[in-house]
Order: C-alpha cells, then sequence, then structure tokens
C-alpha cells in the first residue's frame, strides 16, 4: 500500500477562493433533449460499455473528447480529442462566448430530495502552500499524467473539478438574484437530476460573488487528478495564458451543497473463504442474515440497510452471495495504519479497511489491477459474484469527516469519496486560450 501523507505539510493562511468570469464553449443547439444527448457523466463513472452507449447516443457525445477513442486508451488518444474538438468548433457544434461570464449550476432531483447550487468559474490555482484549496484524496501519477496529455493536447478543460467550500452567507442570495433571469440550460438526466445553467455576465453581480468566495476555503470533493494535471499544465506552460487556473464549479460545504456517498471496492482472485481467514486475525466476524435466497439482489437490500443503520459499526464483505461484517479492530490492524497520521485520517473506515485489511491482512497493494473501483452496491456484489471475487463495502464519511482531514494536511486513499450529485460534463467547457 502506497501510505499517504504522514503529518500535515507546512501550510501558510492566505488569501480564501479566486473565482473568475472565462469565455465559455458551449453546444449551439441547447434544447433540453439534445443537451441530454450530447452531455456525459464525469469521465471516471463512464465504464467501458456506458461510454460506447454514450458515443453511440449522438455523433456529437462530448465522451468523445473526455475519453476519446476505444475505451479512451492508446497513445493517440489526446490528439484524437484535439482533432475532434477543432472540428467541432469549426463546423459549428460548440460555440464560444464573446464575453466572460460565471454560471450558476442548479441540480435538482426530481423526486423532490435537496436541490445543489454552485458557481462554474475559472479558479486560481493556488500556491503549492496554500489553504484555498486542499486535496483530500491520493492521486495515481498515470491517471494525472493522462489528465495532463489530454488538457494539454485540447488547450481546453473539459469539465469541472468540484470545490466545497466553507459557509458563506451572501452566496445564497446572489444565486437567487441570478435566478431571476431565464436559465440558459434546462435539462433532466438518465438519473432523475434537473440541470438547471444561468449565464451571470452582469458584472456588479459577479464582483459580488467574487467578494464572497473570496472569503472562503474549499475542500475538493471531486478531481483531484485533473486538479494535479491541471497544476502540472501551468508548471508545464511557464504561466500561458488561462493555465494558471482551472474550472470548477464551488459549491456550499454543508446544506445547499453535496452528500457524500460511499465508494466501495472489489479485491478480484480472492474467495469469501481466504478473505474471512485473514480478516479473522484483525477484526470479528459475524454473517449477516440474508433471508430465503441468496441472490445478488437480497445481498444488495440487505447490505444497504445495514451500512444505513447509524447503530451499526464496521464494514461489509461479500462474495455476492453470503454477507459478512467486520467490527473491532484489533491492535493488530490499527498498528498498520501509520501512527504519526492526524486522528481525523486514522480511524475512517476507509484508512482501516486500505491499511488494515487490504494491505496488512490480506497482502494486496493498492493497484487498479489488484483493486477494483465501484461506485455503487449491486456493481461491487456482481462484479464480486461475477469475477470470483470479494467485495469490501463501506460507509461514506461525512463532509465533516472529508473536511478535518483535509484541514489536518493528511489523504484519504484513492475513491474514498463519491460527492453527489454530480454536474454533467459537457453542458459548459473552457477554452484556456483568450
Amino acid at each position: 500500500m502506497h501510505p499517504s501523507p504522514a503529518g500535515p505539510p507546512s501550510y501558510r493562511p492566505g488569501p480564501g477562493l479566486e473565482i473568475r468570469p472565462f469565455r465559455a464553449l458551449t453546444y449551439r443547439r441547447r434544447d433540453p433533449d439534445h443537451l441530454a444527448r450530447v452531455s456525459s457523466p464525469a469521465y471516471d463513472l463512464v465504464t467501458p460499455t456506458g461510454r460506447e452507449r454514450l458515443a453511440a447516443a449522438d455523433p456529437h457525445n462530448v465522451v468523445r473528447l473526455i475519453l476519446p477513442g476505444a475505451g479512451g486508451r492508446g497513445a493517440s488518444s489526446p490528439e484524437l480529442a484535439a482533432r475532434t474538438l477543432a472540428d467541432w468548433r469549426r463546423d459549428g457544434v460548440l460555440a464560444r462566448d464573446e464575453d466572460e461570464a460565471l454560471w450558476l449550476y442548479d441540480l435538482t432531483p426530481v423526486d423532490g430530495g435537496p436541490a445543489t447550487s454552485g458557481w462554474l468559474g475559472a479558479v486560481s490555482l493556488p500556491a503549492a502552500d496554500s489553504t484555498a484549496v486542499l486535496p483530500h484524496e491520493d492521486t495515481f501519477p498515470e491517471a494525472v499524467e493522462g489528465r495532463r496529455a489530454l488538457l494539454a493536447a485540447t488547450g481546453t478543460d473539459l469539465e469541472p473539478i468540484i470545490l466545497a467550500h466553507d459557509p458563506a452567507p451572501d452566496v445564497a442570495g446572489l444565486a437567487a438574484a441570478a435566478r431571476r433571469a431565464q436559465a440558459a440550460m434546462d435539462l433532466i438526466d438518465a438519473d432523475g437530476v434537473r440541470h438547471r445553467l444561468w449565464r451571470v455576465g452582469d458584472p456588479s453581480l459577479i464582483a459580488a460573488v467574487r467578494d464572497a468566495l473570496g472569503r472562503t476555503e474549499a475542500v475538493i470533493a471531486d478531481g483531484h487528478h485533473r486538479f494535479a494535471a491541471a497544476r502540472a499544465n501551468a508548471r508545464a506552460r511557464h504561466g500561458a495564458g488561462g493555465s494558471d487556473s482551472v474550472l470548477a464549479l464551488v459549491t456550499p460545504m454543508g446544506p445547499g451543497g453535496l452528500r457524500v456517498d460511499p465508494i466501495h471496492r472489489v479485491v478480484p482472485g480472492l474467495t469469501l473463504e481466504a478473505a474471512l481467514a485473514g480478516a479473522a486475525r484483525g477484526f470479528v466476524t459475524a454473517d449477516v442474515p440474508v433471508g430465503p435466497g441468496s441472490a445478488v439482489g437480497g445481498v444488495v437490500a440487505t447490505a444497504r440497510r445495514w451500512l444505513d443503520d447509524p447503530a451499526e459499526r464496521g464494514f461489509l464483505i461479500s462474495d455476492g452471495r453470503r454477507l459478512v461484517r467486520l467490527t473491532a479492530p484489533s491492535p493488530e490492524v490499527r498498528a498498520a495504519v501509520p501512527a504519526e497520521a492526524p486522528p481525523a485520517w486514522r480511524d475512517l473506515d476507509v484508512v482501516l479497511a486500505h491499511h488494515g485489511l487490504i494491505g496488512h491482512l490480506w497482502r494486496r497493494p493498492d493497484t487498479v489491477d489488484s483493486i477494483v473501483i465501484a461506485h455503487g452496491l449491486e456493481e461491487a456484489l456482481t462484479a464480486a459474484a461475477e469475477g470470483s471475487g470479494v467485495a469490501l463495502l463501506l460507509r461514506a464519511p461525512s463532509p465533516t469527516d472529508v473536511a478535518a482531514v483535509a484541514r489536518a494536511g493528511a489523504r484519504m486513499p484513492r475513491k474514498s469519496t463519491l460527492f453527489v450529485p454530480k454536474p454533467r460534463t459537457g453542458l459548459v467547457l473552457r477554452p484556456l486560450e483568450d
């Protein structure tokens, strides 16, 4: 396992977020059906099958830019994306705004769930020792390089990172003022989330938003690899226009912001018997009754009820048929977690699972081949059942936990948090050059 930073780096307090308006690149056609058809989930949520489905939905689906080529792989993929983007701009599929603006972005579940609101803008990349923007997860150099190469080839922020900022009472009122105009884009995605965007070009409103957010600091909620890629691109371009900032959706931490969902793991080629034998050396194990039949659907329902119960502790493992809980980590497990790490980090379920269970008891390295990431319970349990592996099912850390880890200067293991709902990729792009 790759250890996270042992302790907080030397951060200097500094100015807060600096968000700037920009000249957006958007689809010329903005009718709801078209926008739903040409937009996409974030690149790291798109499976190979999903990539092909999106690409087949429309010849101009943005997935052809964010995951160019077959599965988004291959040395020519960034160049292919750059050629495709240039073609779409030449042919008028995408149009560039004449003037700079910020964008207000509302995400509202149509089932009546809580709404999320944020501001899309070009957020300045702070100095490395600044607290203005704090990461909370580890990254893989290979993934960072892939995103950097795509950014360098296209010269365009193809999708925003997401930042969760400190409370800012003025921001809600500014958003309400922006909503008095007609939304520039309005669509509902396949998950039942309504996406509405307002283009905000009024200089006084922009100045007020910049001032309010400039008094806050933020944690990266989503987009650690893209943030690192933007930093790498800025270093390589030596201050060239636009490279000193990154496209970001800035949302509040807490009410009106995003919620945190869990991300699960699947360990291929590990039988449940072997997994339990290893786990029993450091945890108390006990079966969770699944009820009549043991199809994946029944395990999913039982696991969801267990994980949603605040009275339960620990986490679950399963082969898609049997469900076992792991509680009471032993001193041996806790000793596998770096002792010098801050307390906000050491007791997280995902840290105990990665360092104590996967790394120490199961002796598995934290690589993309050894540990498969699953964003949903059914995805994780189906993968375990079909791939002769074991699913590790975790609860999500709270937004408060995430912020505490970031401000302590620590990093969670990769893919520890899933902030939702997600903005739709492709609705607003940001060319770096003006």
